[in-house]
């Protein structure tokens, strides 16, 4: 029986430490990250704060530990979609379901990832986190840029200013999205790649009208509504203005 002690020890070690985790995330969700003490998660674990020094040394990493599990896992959906042989379209696709299913999955964590992270106290954490994020934002405009490249995407913008637009909209969910109360996220995948893909703006031609295409088609109907010249007097109005 002695040998066994050491494991249950071993295993009981990793319950409470996931017990803090779990409860630190709720903490977070409910009041913020700001409003949050240790003596806050102690009392909602069931153990003293000084219990929690055993396994974390403060509560930024306690953040860190709770959002780099589910970035880590964002930024490895994207490399596999990235580098895969599917159409640029059907990547455009899958990559806003592989950002926005986290937010039904694992919920608690992005929002606590993208909201929480960008406050003061939470300086250590975006440090620590900066490289999987701009890892990230890297091969968004890389599909994008790639996209352009085929043919398959339009020339709408720069890569860059076009990936960061994207992620924009996909991450303020944060700020409104609730998995109980809300949509479902299947059908927030459906209307956000519509609005990107395909825009909202109605053209006969299935295409996404510009402004600039907008402003043409306006100027070629109203001259289409002009009175028009015999075609004597059209030919010597040339000539003249010639």
């Amino acid at each position: 029986m002695a040998r066994r002690e050491p494991v249950r020890t071993l295993k009981k070690s990793a319950l409470r430490r996931q017990a803090i985790l779990q409860n630190a995330l709720r903490i977070f969700d409910r009041q913020g990250f700001a409003n949050t003490s240790l003596d806050d998660i102690a009392k909602e674990t069931g153990i003293k704060r000084e219990a929690i020094y055993y396994y974390f040394s403060n509560r930024a990493e306690i953040l860190l530990h709770i959002i780099r599990p589910a970035s880590e896992s964002l930024l490895e959906g994207l490399q596999k979609i990235v580098e895969s042989k599917a159409s640029f379209h059907d990547k455009l696709y899958r990559g806003i379901e592989n950002h926005l299913e986290r937010f039904d999955r694992k919920s608690l964590e992005m929002t606590a990832a993208l909201r929480d992270v960008y406050l003061e106290d939470a300086y250590q954490v975006r440090r620590a986190m900066d490289d999987i994020w701009r890892s990230y934002e890297t091969l968004w405009t890389q599909l994008i840029e790639d996209g352009q490249a085929s043919g398959e995407f339009a020339q709408c913008g720069r890569p860059k200013m076009v990936a960061f637009g994207i992620l924009g909209m996909c991450n303020w969910l944060a700020r409104w999205y609730d998995p109980k109360k809300s949509i479902g996220v299947g059908e927030l995948i459906d209307t956000y790649f519509q609005i990107i893909a395909y825009g909202m703006v109605r053209n006969d031609e299935g295409q996404r009208a510009t402004p600039m295409q907008r402003r043409r088609t306006r100027l070629a109907a109203s001259v289409d509504g002009l009175p028009r010249l015999p075609a004597r007097h059209a030919s010597s109005a040339v000539v003249s203005g010639s």
